[in-house]
Formats: structure tokens, sequence, C-alpha cells
């Protein structure tokens, strides 16, 4: 597979096959994509990847915490305004995914219920948790972006599926204290690990991108 296929291949993958993929593979895909660049070589990322009893205990805390609305991330993700074109995108990918599931507009519980998926990781077998120190600065974050992109292809290449997702960030608080993290890491996402099933009903769509002319100049 080379990148162009992977990157074709790549999606945001929410429903797992219950197939747990082996340390060894799992280390490959990190020993591979540590070779990311970085500003001056710092290697802002550290990592812990959660599976089993450990992971259901966290899920457990997480939706009770959902549900007693009790969420604060470490971070602001996304805009406290939505404006175009972000609005537009953000609400064809809501569509889309509502739509293939069959859950209208009106159905707010089922769209919670769907919602709540999120904080299992989609029934994926293995969360990878991703943390960057408090005191390092924006240049960081972009390093960790190609980090976990890098992370992303080299499971497709393996074969496997992932799923990028702050909300598994939303409840830092529990994560770190489940995992004994020090407090000055900050939870800067999950990524959902495992085998993609093929034959669940919301693995079927794909989001659309922007044609290249729409955010990119070209000058001579």
């Amino acid at each position: 597979m080379d990148v162009l296929e992977a990157l074709n291949v790549r999606k945001s993958t929410r429903a797992f096959l219950d197939k747990t993929p082996s340390e060894s593979l799992i280390k490959s895909l990190i020993d591979g994509a540590k070779l990311s660049p970085s500003g001056v070589n710092m290697q802002p990322w550290e990592l812990c990847v959660v599976g089993g009893d450990k992971k259901k205990k966290i899920e457990t805390k997480v939706l009770k915490a959902f549900d007693e609305k009790k969420s604060k991330m470490d971070y602001q993700y996304y805009p406290k305004e939505w404006k175009e074109p972000y609005k537009s995108r953000r609400k064809e990918m809501g569509l889309l995914m509502y739509e293939t599931l069959g859950i209208t507009r009106e159905d707010k519980q089922k769209q919670v219920q769907q919602w709540k998926e999120n904080y299992k990781a989609f029934g994926a077998p293995i969360v990878v948790y991703f943390f960057i120190d408090k005191t390092l600065e924006v240049g960081s974050w972009l390093d960790y972006g190609m980090f976990l992109q890098s992370f992303m292809l080299l499971a497709c290449e393996k074969g496997l599926a992932t799923c990028p997702m702050a909300s598994l960030a939303e409840f830092p608080n529990i994560v770190r204290q489940e995992l004994e993290i020090d407090e000055n890491k900050l939870l800067l996402c999950g990524i959902a690990l495992g085998f993609e099933d093929k034959d669940a009903k919301v693995n079927s769509f794909r989001t659309s991108r922007a044609k290249l002319e729409e955010f990119c100049k070209f000058y001579s």
C-alpha cells in the first residue's frame, strides 16, 4: 500500500469487530509514527494504549459523568461561534451519519444514544490516549498532528481501522486518574483502534472534501 492509497483508505471508523490487535502490531505502529518530524526534535508525544478491563472502567466512569453533564476538556477544541464554510461542513457530516443510521432530526433520544457511542470508542477493543506536556506551545501541537496522521496511515497499511476522537478527551481528569498520569499532562485526544466491521451501516458513508481551488492558491 502506497501513501496515496492509505490516504484514500483511511476513514473514521465507527464500528469495530470483537478482535484485538496484538501488542506487537500496535508497537510497530508507534515505532513507525515516532519518525514523524517535530520542532528541534522535541518529540512531544506521550501515549497510553488501553484495552480490556481498564478500558471498560474508564468508559463506565465517563458515561456516568456525561449523564451528569460534567464534561470539561483541557482545551477548547471547536470554535465558540461557527462560521462558513465550517458550519456547513459540520452540518453535512452530521446529516450523513444520522441519515445512514436512519436517525431523524426530531429523534433527540437516539441522537444522544449514538453520541454516547463516542465514549465507548465505538466498540473498538483498543483506545490510544495521547498526552502532551502543558508547558509546550502551539508548535508542538502541530508536530503532534503529524504524529497522529503517521500513526493512522500505518494502521491502514497493517489492515487496522482507526477513529481519531476529541470526544475521548472530554473527561480528562477521569482518564488521568485511571491511568495515573501527572496533572501537568494535557489530554489531547484518543484514537479508537481495531478491525473494521465492514457490515456495519455506520461505516458505509464517506465525508466529502473541498475542491483544491477552494483552499489553495498558486503564485509565480
